[in-house]
């Protein structure tokens, strides 16, 4: 909710995260450490700055706290860090990419529990702190109490299979549902017992008051009686007393005569006294008939309890008497109260009976108490931990500190030392305390970012994930200094596709570049997209990734099990994430994202799009230099996701124009020429002929084309003869001959009713007094066939958008005369058309649109073929001639050695010229030395 007026319909309204209230939380700790109620011990929390001097030492026997230690698979700088760690105050894990480092932190995590000592492990996410603890937990699960809990997860668990495996282990809420679910049960079963106690004590009470009832109306009866004989006895006397006074009255007379006076007086008394005895009588008759009532009362509670006490006799045979049934009863109340206790209470018991807990370092920072006492602290990935919270996790550690990681991935995200509007003063200050890891804070990595030999660090040197080519990239771009060794096998775990048949492949798309729009041209690419979109279905075609219809994939096969494809900018992801859903499918969500996105993560194939290869530079991504620098630690990650195959899309010349000279970025570039498998772009998407076009079939149709110049206009006007809803042509200038052509083509289909819309700059930006007079006579021509004609400043883009559904992008002019060598893109895509519409209406490029192909494996048509010269003299040879099994090439003297392992060619001395074998090498192999 908010309190700020919206309006009555807002057009947009944006929700974003607050990033200062973990900053806030941070800050308020950080002014409370060292005090009396901080948890915080600043001498340790200095461990991680280079400040005191902390024991460092090696355990002798680790196997007494580690399981199965002499037959673990664990190499020996692996067991030194784990050894180690057991035996020191601090510890620094350097974990470069595959090197184990999950399964090291798990044994030192092991072995401090086993040591007697609580720990506290921390990582930045919440999927790294899951996967660690679903180490940890395969480690520790045969402990006594781990079902109770003495592993447990602060915060929500996200990784599914520490979900599914061990939840109801390490969920608090869930290990206290169960406690309270055993509770519970325990309460149910007392208060089942205490109500068959309560029913046994019903019984008993019922033959009591059966035994009472009959006492009591045999009682009432007895008094009955009495009551009945002397109010009858009452009755009695009163009526004679009556009749006496009658008599008198009688004797008396009329009051008459001389002693008429003396008779009325006597008579009066007499009458009172009657009265009185009549009353009494009355009285005493009442009281008869009540007497008779309550005997038949009494009589009838005395015959009902002796007809029910039989069966209440009965009913309590082999019950146990009744003051043991009673206390009994108060027994179980007396449980039930005690339980009701315990089930408020155990959330103070789940956590106090917590040996091992894990968190993310926010969690931590901004918990006020996440365990009563803390014996290590183990940060994981602190190389992306700002170093103002690793400072306070470490200080909460009493015993030892573990900080592992990777100085060489991604760094914490922090704003501070690029804000603009702070002052270099404060940028200073942030570079010093947020920008810097632990590994840097601690002197352990020099300023040229290069690791130095110190005794609290240990550097794991041998990664599993990567075939040794992979491992070879990785190396050449971020550890020239601390290399690699490779411990897996050299082969592909995958099925054998001829699409990926090398471990390293670069996809060159040099000479085929179409120039982005907007003010950042370098964050999206066509061409790039479109040779993804064809790696994509060629490994759907050999089997590698599912196609859309498959059915029930199972897990390990899913295309997001196999396939990673990483853009270092989001507009990119963008592009890929809806064009990918639309030609293959919603099971392909998820198989694009940024750089950061896929850090802690791994795939059999990884696709790294470079994007650059327009604008003024590669952009921000590319930027940095030096092995500590932004660009380095992103490349690495990057890189080093792949396991099997590694494919690298980028448009080499334009890298190698604008890469700072010793930027790691130029050497994966420089590595991947002279090592990888190199392929180009027209070796995954046609060079088609207009005449082609009618004989495809449409799913050919939907696939990605490049068209040279001569052949634009014709496939051009074959699409707009055959469009039948609208046609939105984008052309920034114009020329007469062309617009009379489009204007023959246009005013038939405005006839049939199409909506034709020509979007251009508007006359006003031409530079001359008579250009701006032509380029009205222009736009006069196309509205006399029935176009809508529409101006966008300053507008560069050259689109033809049919239907809303077939895309022409690229850096022809359709309606000016310019470019004799410019090169179009087809694609058919209705969201590319959308999101292109989108842009133009706000008068700029930010994602060009893209498309999607064939599978590498179908034979390229012959007009794909480099073309061989028609006419030559006899004997001559050139680029591209075969003659007695020799396809001959133009190799540049500097990438001779490249032609030799890559084509294995061969110097023709007499000739000059280099050649291979024509029945081996293909000319899609042989293209990047064709003309």
């Amino acid at each position: 909710m908010t309190k700020a007026d919206l309006g009555a319909a807002p057009a947009n309204i944006q929700i974003r995260k607050d990033d200062s209230a973990n900053w806030a939380a941070l800050a308020e700790r950080l002014e409370t450490a060292g005090g009396q109620d901080s948890p915080v011990d600043a001498d340790h929390a200095g461990w991680l700055v280079g400040r005191g001097t902390p024991r460092t030492g090696r355990a002798e026997d680790p196997g007494q706290w580690v399981a199965n230690w002499a037959g673990l698979q664990l190499n020996p700088r692996q067991r030194d860090a784990v050894a180690q760690a057991l035996a020191s105050e601090v510890l620094f894990l350097w974990g470069p990419p595959g090197t184990g480092k999950t399964d090291v932190v798990g044994h030192i995590v092991e072995g401090s529990f086993r040591q007697g000592l609580k720990v506290l492990f921390l990582a930045p996410t919440n999927v790294a702190v899951d996967q660690a603890l679903e180490r940890m937990c395969s480690l520790l699960e045969h402990e006594e109490g781990f079902a109770e809990g003495i592993v447990q997860r602060a915060g929500t668990i996200v990784l599914p299979s520490l979900r599914s495996r061990y939840g109801d282990q390490v969920d608090p809420a869930r290990i206290a549902a169960l406690l309270v679910e055993s509770i519970d049960r325990q309460i149910s079963t007392a208060t089942d017992q205490l109500k068959g106690a309560r029913a046994a004590l019903a019984l008993h009470d019922r033959i009591r008051d059966l035994e009472s009832d009959l006492a009591t109306g045999t009682e009432e009866m007895a008094e009955a009686d009495r009551d009945h004989a002397a109010a009858a006895r009452m009755v009695a006397a009163a009526d004679t007393l009556a009749a006496q006074l009658r008599r008198k009255m009688e004797k008396v007379g009329p009051p008459t005569g001389f002693l008429a006076e003396r008779r009325t007086a006597k008579l009066s008394d007499l009458w009172s006294a009657l009265a009185h005895e009549e009353d009494e009588a009355k009285r005493a008759r009442a009281d008869v008939a009540r007497a008779g009532r309550r005997r038949t009362a009494g009589e009838k509670q005395a015959a009902e309890a002796r007809r029910a006490l039989p069966a209440a006799y009965a009913a309590v045979v082999g019950i146990p008497p009744r003051q043991i049934v009673a206390e009994s009863a108060a027994s179980l109340q007396e449980q039930l109260n005690e339980l009701g206790r315990k089930r408020k209470q155990i959330q103070d018991e789940v956590r106090s009976h917590c040996r091992v807990l894990g968190a993310t370092v926010a969690k931590a920072v901004q918990s006020r108490k996440l365990l009563d006492e803390v014996d290590v602290v183990v940060i994981d990935e602190a190389g992306m931990v700002n170093l103002p919270s690793a400072w306070f996790a470490a200080g909460l550690a009493r015993k030892r500190v573990v900080v592992a990681g990777d100085f060489r991935q991604l760094p914490a995200v922090t704003k501070g030392d690029g804000d603009r509007e702070a002052s270099e003063e404060e940028r200073t200050h942030s570079r010093e305390w947020t920008a810097r890891d632990a590994f840097h804070a601690a002197g352990l990595v020099d300023p040229a970012g290069r690791v130095r030999q110190d005794p609290r660090l240990v550097a794991l040197d041998t990664q599993y994930r990567m075939r040794e080519p992979i491992c070879a990239v990785v190396n050449e771009v971020a550890y020239p200094d601390a290399p690699l060794r490779t411990g897996r096998g050299n082969t592909s775990r995958l099925p054998f596709a001829p699409l990926i048949d090398s471990p390293v492949i670069l996809i060159d798309t040099s000479g085929r570049r179409i120039l982005g729009g907007g003010r950042k041209p370098h964050m999206t690419n066509a061409v790039h997209a479109a040779v993804i979109h064809e790696l994509v279905r060629g490994l759907q075609y050999e089997g590698i990734l599912p196609g859309r219809k498959w059915q029930e994939v199972p897990e390990g096969e899913r295309a997001t099990d196999r396939l990673a494809v990483i853009s270092p900018y989001r507009e990119q992801v963008k592009v890929l994430k809806s064009s990918l859903a639309h030609r293959f499918g919603e099971d392909y969500d998820g198989l694009v994202d940024t750089v950061h996105r896929f850090q802690g993560s791994q795939r059999p194939v990884v696709l790294l799009d470079t994007v650059a290869g327009a604008g003024k530079d590669p952009g921000f991504f590319y930027s940095g230099t030096g092995l500590s620098s932004q660009t380095c630690r992103l490349l690495n990650v990057a890189l080093s996701r792949a396991q099997d195959h590694l494919v690298v899309v980028a448009d080499v010349a334009f890298l190698r124009k604008h890469l700072a000279p010793h930027s790691e970025a130029l050497a994966m570039v420089d590595h991947l020429e002279a090592h990888a498998q190199t392929i180009s772009a027209d070796q995954l998407i046609p060079i088609r002929d207009a005449d082609q076009l009618a004989t495809l079939s449409e799913e050919e149709l939907a696939r990605p084309a490049f068209f040279e110049h001569s052949e634009v206009l014709e496939a051009v006007a074959w699409d707009v003869e055959r469009a039948q809803r609208s046609i939105e042509l984008y052309s920034a200038f114009m020329d007469a001959p062309p617009v009379r052509r489009w204007a023959r083509m246009l005013g038939p289909k405005a006839a049939e009713g199409l909506q034709i819309t020509v979007f251009t700059r508007p006359p006003e930006e031409q530079q001359e007094p008579s250009r701006v007079a032509r380029h009205r006579e222009l736009i006069g021509q196309l509205e006399a066939v029935g176009c809508r004609v529409e101006f966008r400043d300053r507008m560069h883009e050259k689109v033809l958008i049919l239907d809303g559904s077939v895309l022409w992008h690229g850096s022809k002019n359709l309606l000016a005369n310019i470019g004799p060598t410019d090169l179009m893109m087809r694609y058919t895509d209705p969201a590319s058309c959308d999101r292109v519409r989108r842009l133009m209406e706000r008068t700029r490029m930010e994602r060009p649109a893209r498309g999607l192909w064939r599978p590498a494996r179908e034979t390229a048509p012959a007009s794909e073929m480099p073309a061989q010269r028609a006419e030559t003299q006899e004997g001559k040879v050139y680029p591209g001639l075969v003659r007695e099994g020799r396809l001959y090439l133009d190799v540049p003297y500097e990438q001779r050695n490249e032609a030799k392992r890559l084509l294995r060619a061969q110097w023709d001395r007499e000739a000059r010229h280099w050649w291979v074998d024509a029945d081996r090498i293909t000319r899609e192999q042989a293209a990047r030395w064709l003309p």
